[in-house]
């Protein structure tokens, strides 16, 4: 009887204490109305920061799940993070509620309509499992349910597929769709899948969703295929034939990457889009819908890698395939489309230049403008894919950064309209004569003797600037080798951005500095320094409105050079 009343005792303790809700669950609600937010973004111009906020990458026992994601909906902006749900006025960044679970983590969340699901795990334990259903604009609980799991995860954004209303899940087998009212949580279909196939537990662009189409990658051994199903009822729409397929949805059309090469398919099915080429995708190309056509970027497939995303920019008549029109610019990351305007997200305005660039462009015509962004991108960075919406004439824009160590966060900016300058937006109202020649920077009395300056062009659109300077020891000037020894007597000065003001550069050298895990200690040299490399073959220096890079492989002479650079800047001002 003793053992029988310990046993019991155990089973209470574990529902009732252990996971009850009532220590588990941090939540707010609100019940202030939903916030008004007009379908517009900023208009073609020079851009400045609104409201940012800075996420930090979780540290779960599942670093796969680290993830950040973002999305606007019902006015809000909605920040997903292991940590859990926090729902943002999307005007202000201002928190409006939010959902946390105290030792579980989240590993996946839907949206369909004005609700959001959320998937978490108990940490520890990934057969204790729950999924909720929360009202987007209150933070109101809607249903809870345990047992089921999304039905493949997109690693890098951790969402799963739902629309019109319904949430897709499955089993641990993972043979078997099901589809849940996402506003009850009710079963509404399910669906087997053929025989052999499986869907992906959690991987990059394994699955994409819109309220007309489910799309997933799945696992058939040597017989891979893409399956797009309507969300509602969970009919097939069509499936395709494709190795290990990476896959996007937007509208009614399904983009897919299957290593040979890029496929557009409309709703039926139908192949309307395909550029052949194992790197014209990385992953995956970003690609948006709008006005029966499809804007998708990719990559050229010719030359190195590079660390640029994308190279080409066009646009399809979906129901023609025909081509409207294309821009070749370097480094589309992210498309989003608003208020009659497209657009995109470049990871840098121009090489070496640090900012990264935006592009807003008339989708009718492909005419546009290139504009600078406050912020800057970095290859190599996760914890957040980057991302590109617009809404209430804000555009929002988030990329990956490596502080705080050791697991970086995502830095997310919401820009308006800036104030346009005397010179072209490229610049961001910036006259080009207010940039220094890198060559004049240095004098043949700062350098070692021998050396002679070869100046670079750097061209912004149509804008020329001369941006960089190396400088080679005059005997190796015509050498072909590029052994050690000659790169040992380089050195380079690179003028990297000039602001409209100090403080507009000190924010862009502090965003610089955050995507450089390698950064070192501060540098003494202008107003503010760092060094790269060791020991510091390599000085990152702002100077007023001036941001300087100096790169010296003799130690501290780059450090030297750079102070020698401040004084002439200062001087000059």
């Amino acid at each position: 009887m003793t053992l029988v009343t310990v046993v019991c005792g155990v089973i209470l303790a574990d529902r009732l204490i252990l996971q009850a809700e009532w220590w588990q669950v941090n939540r707010t609600v609100t019940h202030a109305p939903r916030p008004p937010l007009a379908d517009l973004g900023p208009p073609p111009g020079p851009v400045t920061v609104s409201w940012q906020l800075s996420t930090p990458v979780a540290d779960s026992e599942l670093p796969a799940y680290d993830r950040v994601a973002y999305t606007v909906m019902e006015g809000e902006l909605v920040v997903v993070s292991g940590h859990g749900l926090t729902v943002r006025d999307a005007r202000t960044g201002r928190e409006r509620w939010h959902y946390y679970r105290g030792q579980w983590s989240l590993l996946g969340w839907a949206r369909t309509g004005h609700v959001l699901v959320a998937y978490l795990e108990r940490t520890g334990h990934r057969g204790n499992r729950l999924m909720v259903g929360l009202d987007a604009v209150s933070g109101t609980l809607l249903w809870r349910q345990r047992g089921d799991v999304p039905a493949a995860t997109e690693r890098s954004t951790l969402r799963w597929p739902a629309g019109y209303g319904v949430v897709i899940v499955t089993e641990d087998g993972r043979h078997t769709l099901y589809g849940r009212a996402a506003a009850t949580g009710r079963r509404v279909w399910s669906k087997r899948l053929a025989h052999g196939c499986l869907l992906p537990e959690a991987v990059p662009y394994g699955s994409a969703a819109s309220d007309g189409v489910a799309a997933f990658g799945l696992d058939c051994g040597a017989r891979d295929r893409t399956l797009a199903i309507d969300p509602r009822t969970g009919r097939t729409l069509f499936t395709t034939s494709a190795a290990h397929p990476a896959v996007s949805v937007s509208g009614n059309v399904t983009v897919v990457f299957d290593g040979t090469g890029l496929h557009a398919y409309d709703r039926n099915g139908r192949e309307f889009l395909v550029r052949r080429g194992e790197s014209v995708c990385r992953d995956m190309c970003p690609a948006v819908t709008n006005g029966g056509r499809l804007f998708i970027a990719y990559d050229l497939a010719r030359g190195p890698e590079n660390g640029t995303e994308t190279r080409r920019l066009e646009s399809i008549d979906i129901d023609s395939g025909s081509l409207s029109w294309r821009r070749d610019m370097s480094g589309y990351t992210a498309l989003s489309v608003s208020g009659g305007l497209l657009y995109g997200l470049r990871s840098r305005l121009a090489d070496p230049l640090l900012p990264a660039g935006i592009d807003v462009i008339d989708p009718a015509t492909g005419a546009g403008t290139t504009v600078p962004a406050p912020l800057v991108t970095r290859p190599g960075l996760d914890g957040v894919r980057p991302w590109l919406a617009a809404g209430g004439g804000l555009l929002y824009v988030a990329v990956p950064t490596a502080r705080p160590r050791p697991f970086g966060a995502a830095r997310l900016v919401a820009l308006r309209g800036g104030v346009r300058g005397a010179g072209p937006p490229e610049l961001a109202g910036v006259p080009a004569r207010d940039w220094p020649d890198a060559c004049s920077l240095l004098t043949k009395h700062d350098l070692p003797r021998g050396y002679t300056p070869e100046p670079t062009t750097v061209q912004v659109e149509g804008v020329r600037l001369r941006a960089g300077c190396t400088y080679r020891l005059r005997h190796q000037k015509h050498r072909t080798s590029d052994g050690p020894e000659r790169e040992a007597a380089t050195l380079s000065v690179t003028v990297q951005w000039v602001a409209a003001d100090a403080k507009t550069a000190s924010a862009l050298f502090g965003a610089a500095r955050d995507t450089q895990s390698g950064a070192r200690d501060p540098v003494k040299a202008g107003d503010a320094a760092y060094g790269l490399g060791a020991p510091s073959g390599t000085v990152v220096m702002q100077v007023g409105r001036t941001i300087v890079t100096v790169t010296a492989n003799v130690p501290n002479r780059a450090t030297q050079l750079a102070t020698l650079i401040a004084t002439r800047l200062r001087a000059s001002a």
